[in-house]
């Protein structure tokens, strides 16, 4: 659930109780407090596989809609990342016209090997939100390497930074940049070398998203990365990002708790990049990695995962996470294809409302059980949105639903709340096999992801400062409150 200001709460059940009849309640506090986390104004991007970028852009109708849905909510088009396992693979040839050129024996397999031109980057460069692109050090060429970069400066006016290379963990034995001894401290020095050699060639400091790695930290992680820079090299460091794939079960995934666990391995990298002044990120996360699992990633209760995620890493410091897209038509994790939704982008979408225009966050709950309860502040520190997230499981069909109730008090200035439900019929509902969440009644359109359906709010009375909000019924689970002197709307 979230909960805002005195004008607007926002509050998110899920639908998947198996427990008896429980209360818990939390006081909205009056105005953040000193330890509240600033936000991005737009946290939540995506990610789209290098080779796959060109067509999620030309050949995938809902990718411009899905993302202009973010942008209605927040003014600011999402920031997408373009990278991945084929960054590496690719070269940039400045006298190709097409795009990109490469070879694959099925349209669902990623090429082994690629071809990209000038086309590349004027593509990258139409789009109206900002864009970190990933350029090859595998190949261990750097001079193609900064002729590539030098042709995105000039031509992109939206590049926010430059990666260089993709999970360097893996390459041993497989990229010749890896070719001989290649530890955490060899890829350091690599990248560190390359960070000063590429800035300079740009003119350009703060231009390079550095780490990218995928393995736990502190391993491959930012603080072990940032003890062997100089300060020269961090110059020309942007941000550092780190990628995650949480994997599990879906009941796991969707734990609040397992979430909190999950978001706090990155506590040390996100202090050492914050004493250097730069920002932390998730370059490149989702569910499950290589494209996601069947019976986890397209699911409804992966749709609650990718809520609470983005809260959680909001409250942690991690200022944007890039949410990936690979292989379109072998991708389970995708919030959008050519032709069905995934789940999850109902969870994103209810998450960028929660969020959006709020400028800072705290957590009432302390991480530890399925119950989760967020603010969100405005400029002014006063509270804007709640989020309430219930991750008690519940698959449709089995058993009995139990119902959880959630008691906000503190909320003196609101007479009545309206809350609008993101709701499914269970944890495992996926849009593919017939089962659309719902948000506030409406939804998002296969092929096109306009939003449709007449939005619908339920009513909830505030009684001497205290509302009670259920997550049970038939298929709760989500509220988003507005607050106001005389009214306090509720998104369920």
């Amino acid at each position: 659930m979230f909960c805002l200001s005195m004008k607007k709460l926002l509050c998110v059940l899920p639908v998947l109780p198996v427990l008896a009849n429980a209360t818990v309640t939390y006081t909205v506090p009056a105005s953040a407090a000193t330890g509240a986390t600033a936000l991005d104004p737009a946290p939540v991007g995506l990610s789209f596989e290098f080779f796959a970028f060109p067509s999620y852009f030309k050949n995938v109708t809902a990718t411009k809609q899905c993302l202009q849905n973010f942008e209605t909510l927040t003014g600011k088009w999402p920031p997408i990342r373009i990278g991945g396992t084929t960054q590496d693979r690719a070269s940039y040839d400045p006298n190709i016209s097409a795009i990109v050129e490469y070879t694959v024996s099925a349209s669902t397999d990623a090429p082994t090997a690629l071809t990209f031109g000038p086309a590349f980057m004027t593509l990258a460069e139409t789009y109206a939100g900002t864009v970190v692109l990933g350029l090859n050090r595998g190949h261990d060429n750097i001079t193609n390497t900064i002729a590539a970069a030098k042709i995105a400066k000039s031509s992109m006016t939206n590049l926010l930074a430059i990666e260089l290379g993709n999970e360097p963990e893996y390459w041993s034995g497989v990229q010749p940049i890896a070719s001989g001894t290649w530890t955490p401290a060899t890829d350091a020095a690599s990248q560190d070398n390359w960070d000063i050699q590429v800035g300079q060639a740009l003119s350009t400091q703060s231009i390079i998203q550095a780490g990218n790695s995928n393995s736990g930290p502190p391993t491959w992680g930012a603080a072990e990365l940032i003890a062997t820079e100089n300060e020269t090299a961090k110059s020309y460091v942007y941000d550092y990002a780190h990628h995650n794939y949480p994997g599990g079960t879906l009941t796991s995934l969707m734990s609040h708790s397992s979430i909190s666990s999950n978001v706090g391995i990155f506590t040390a990298d996100i202090a050492a990049a914050i004493g250097t002044g730069k920002e932390y990120v998730l370059g490149e996360t989702n569910s499950v990695s290589g494209g996601g699992a069947a019976d986890v990633s397209p699911a409804f209760g992966a749709a609650l995962w990718t809520m609470d995620y983005v809260l959680r890493t909001s409250l942690a410091n991690i200022k944007r996470a890039y949410f990936h897209h690979g292989t379109i038509g072998a991708c389970y994790y995708c919030w959008w294809g050519r032709f069905d939704m995934g789940a999850p982008y109902y969870g994103a979408y209810a998450a960028v409302a929660a969020l959006a225009g709020g400028s800072y966050i705290s957590a009432l709950d302390d991480g530890s059980t399925n119950y989760a309860v967020y603010i969100i502040y405005d400029s002014a520190r006063k509270p804007l949105r709640a989020l309430l997230y219930n991750s008690d499981y519940y698959a449709a069909g089995t058993g009995t639903r139990g119902s959880q109730s959630f008691v906000l008090q503190g909320l003196t200035a609101a007479a009545s709340v309206k809350a609008k439900r993101l709701t499914a019929a269970g944890a495992g509902s996926r849009v593919d096999q017939g089962s659309n969440p719902t948000f506030g009644g409406q939804t998002f359109a296969n092929v096109t992801c306009a939003i449709g359906g007449t939005e619908v709010f339920e009513s909830t009375a505030v009684v001497t400062g205290g509302a009670t909000f259920y997550g049970c019924c038939i298929r709760g689970v989500a509220f988003v409150f507005t607050m106001s002197v005389m009214l306090m709307s509720i998104w369920i």
